[in-house]
C-alpha cells in the first residue's frame, strides 16, 4: 500500500469549524466553535483555547541542489537591525557539553565578544537603526502589544529612517510615534496618552513625530470610534456581557446618527457605558470612569448629556410613529 493512501494531504487549517453539541460559552452561553487553530464563542468572541501549530519546514532547499535540504535557523525579522541574522557569544561558564572552561578560555571569549561587540555596526546609522528598534520593543512591551503590532512598527521605523525621517529628531519620539501610527492603521484602541506616557521624550515632540509619519509617508490610518474603547472599559469594570453588548450597541448608534464627531472617543466610550450601568442597574460612578478613560468626569457628564437627548428623541419618533 502506498503512503499516500494512508495519510492525509491536506492541512489541519483546511477542516472547516465545527460547532459543540454539548456546553457553550461559559461568559455568555453562546455557540462555542472550534477549528485548528482556537476554539472560540461565536457571539462575545472569547477565546477558550488557542494552540496554534506551525507545519511549516524546518529546511529549505536551493535550486541546484534541490535534493540537499539544509536546515536553517529562526526566521527573519524586521524587529532586529540585521534582521536577526548576527551571532552571539554567550556568557556561560560551560560550553557546549556542560563542560566547565578554563580561564584562559573565557579571557579569549570575553576578548571575542568585545570585538564582536564593536564590529557589530557598519555605520552610525546602523547603530542608530538599532537604538530605535530597541526602543519600540521596550514601548511595545510596556503597552503589552502583540508580536505583530511590534513587528509593524519596525517595519515603519525603518521605514522612516530609509526615508531620512528621523534626522534632526529624537530616536526615541520617532520609535513612540510609529508604535502610535500602527495603532492607529490597525484600530487598535490605544490613546496617544498611553503612548506618550511609557515614551522617553515628551508628548509635544512625540506629537510632531508623528505628524511628520503621517504626512510624508501618507499613512492609512483611521478614524478612533467609541465603540473600539468600550470593551476595554467595561473588562476594566468587570461588567456583565450584556451591558457591554448594550454600551457597544449605544456607541454605533450614536456614530452612525453623526453624534460624538469631534469629541474624545474615550471620554463618548466612557459616557455610553455609564448609560449601558443605569439601564442594567450595575453601579458604576462617573469619577471611576473618569480615572479608566483618562477625561475629567466633567467631561463624561457633557457627553452623557448629549446621549440622553439622542435616546430622548429616538423615543419620541418612535411613539409618534406608533399607530
Amino acid at each position: 500500500m502506498a503512503i499516500n493512501d494512508v495519510y492525509e494531504q491536506t492541512f489541519d487549517e483546511d477542516v472547516p469549524a465545527e460547532t459543540h453539541a454539548t456546553g457553550g460559552c461559559p461568559e455568555c452561553g453562546g455557540t462555542v466553535l472550534t477549528n485548528s487553530l482556537e476554539t472560540s464563542c461565536e457571539d462575545c468572541g472569547l477565546v477558550l483555547e488557542d494552540r496554534p501549530l506551525d507545519y511549516g519546514p524546518e529546511w529549505r532547499s536551493f535550486e541546484d541542489e534541490p535534493e540537499d535540504r539544509k536546515r536553517t535557523g529562526p526566521p527573519l525579522t524586521p524587529t532586529r537591525h540585521d534582521r536577526g541574522l548576527s551571532t552571539e557569544i554567550g556568557f556561560g561558564p560551560t560550553d557546549a557539553h556542560g563542560t566547565p572552561l578554563s580561564s584562559r578560555k573565557r579571557q579569549q571569549l570575553a576578548r571575542l565578544r568585545r570585538e564582536q561587540k564593536r564590529g557589530r555596526w557598519r555605520s552610525k546609522g546602523e547603530q542608530n537603526l538599532a537604538h530605535g528598534l530597541s526602543e519600540v520593543r521596550r514601548v511595545t512591551s510596556a503597552l503589552e502589544l502583540p508580536r505583530s503590532i511590534r513587528g509593524q512598527a519596525c517595519a515603519l521605523y525603518r521605514t522612516a529612517a530609509g526615508e531620512n525621517l528621523i534626522i534632526g529628531r529624537s530616536i526615541e519620539a520617532v520609535a513612540a510615534a510609529s508604535v502610535y501610527a500602527v495603532c492607529r492603521c490597525t484600530g487598535l484602541p490605544r490613546t496617544f496618552d498611553e503612548v506618550s506616557e511609557v515614551a522617553a521624550v515628551t508628548p509635544g515632540r512625540v506629537s510632531n513625530a508623528y505628524g511628520v509619519l503621517n504626512r510624508e509617508l501618507e499613512l492609512p490610518t483611521m478614524p478612533e470610534l467609541p465603540a473600539d474603547y468600550v470593551p476595554r472599559l467595561a473588562s476594566d469594570l468587570n461588567l456583565s456581557t450584556s451591558t457591554r453588548q448594550r454600551a457597544v450597541t449605544l456607541a454605533r448608534e450614536a456614530n452612525n446618527a453623526g453624534i460624538g464627531i469631534g469629541c474624545n472617543p474615550t471620554g463618548f466610550a466612557a459616557a455610553c457605558v455609564y448609560q449601558a450601568t443605569r439601564e442594567t442597574d450595575e453601579r458604576v460612578t462617573q469619577t471611576s470612569l473618569a480615572e479608566l478613560s483618562s477625561v475629567t468626569p466633567v467631561t463624561i457628564r457633557a457627553q452623557w448629556n448629549t446621549l440622553r437627548e439622542f435616546l430622548e428623541q429616538g423615543r419620541e419618533r418612535t411613539s409618534r410613529n406608533e399607530p
